[in-house]
């Protein structure tokens, strides 16, 4: 009897064990959206800068708090454009903090089929992040609908104000210039972008990006106002962005795993 009792006990410890180590092994849900909130920043910088010279640009375009000095090169091939924020910060209407300064080439005027755009930061901070890179728009001509088309190619990061991290981004996108093409102000202009893309969050996962509904920029706000893009991390789940009904209030959601955060961007 006192051995059955023991070869009991002996059976349930194991059984409780072995349950024991089913549990702890049991994988958490994975909730983590780094990546989708670092891309979704890094497309809201270099969108924001193209905006910055489409208006430095435009003859009454100059009316904000955080102007930059301007010069143009005309003589020089390509020609070429400085816009100089300076080196302190200063605040946009929009409550954007910029320093530093952003150099572009051209090839031609921007609604010319086949002019070459390409936009470098130099010592550049958006709220004290440093942004660099290179972003490329060459005007492909009009589509089918008569809407100019531009190639826009990305490859640029993003590091934190301390250095303590350094997100990559990579994208090569199509922009549709779907309002505005027909007026000589800026404000009423709209584009519609897609495309793909790539990155490494600041945690060092890679991921890649996919536009699964277009997204729309429009010039009189300064963040992307709708659209969706999906977000895969390498050997994980699909993070989606959506950004919103087309209102523009620098905000967006990711989901992941049918959990749902809310983000502004800053």
């Amino acid at each position: 009897m006192k051995a059955s009792t023991i070869s009991l006990l002996a059976l349930m410890l194991v059984l409780l064990s072995s349950c024991r180590k089913d549990k702890e092994e049991e994988p958490t849900i994975d909730l983590d959206y780094t990546s989708a909130s670092d891309n979704a920043r890094a497309e809201d910088v270099f969108s924001d800068m193209i905006a910055q010279v489409d208006k430095a640009v435009d003859a009454n375009g100059l009316r904000d708090l955080c102007d930059p000095t301007v010069t143009f090169d005309t003589t020089s091939t390509p020609r070429t454009i400085t816009l100089d924020f300076g080196t302190v910060n200063c605040t946009a209407v929009n409550g954007r903090l910029r320093r530093g300064r952003i150099l572009v080439s051209y090839t031609g005027r921007y609604r010319d089929v086949g002019t070459v755009i390409t936009i470098t930061p130099e010592n550049y901070h958006v709220n004290d992040n440093l942004v660099q890179g290179t972003k490329t728009v060459t005007n492909l001509g009009p589509n089918g609908e008569g809407q100019l088309q531009f190639s826009v190619s990305v490859s640029g990061s993003l590091t934190a104000a301390d250095g303590s991290w350094t997100a990559t981004h990579v994208a090569n996108r199509t922009r549709t210039w779907i309002a505005g093409q027909g007026t000589p102000a800026l404000s009423d202009d709209v584009y519609l972008i897609t495309g793909g893309g790539s990155g490494v969050n600041r945690n060092g996962q890679a991921y890649t990006v996919s536009i699964t509904n277009a997204l729309r920029v429009a010039l009189d706000c300064p963040t992307i106002t709708q659209g969706t893009v999906q977000v895969t991390p390498s050997g994980r789940p699909v993070r989606i962005i959506d950004y919103g009904n087309g209102t523009c209030d620098s905000s967006f959601t990711v989901t992941v795993n049918g959990q749902t955060f809310s983000v502004v961007i800053g």
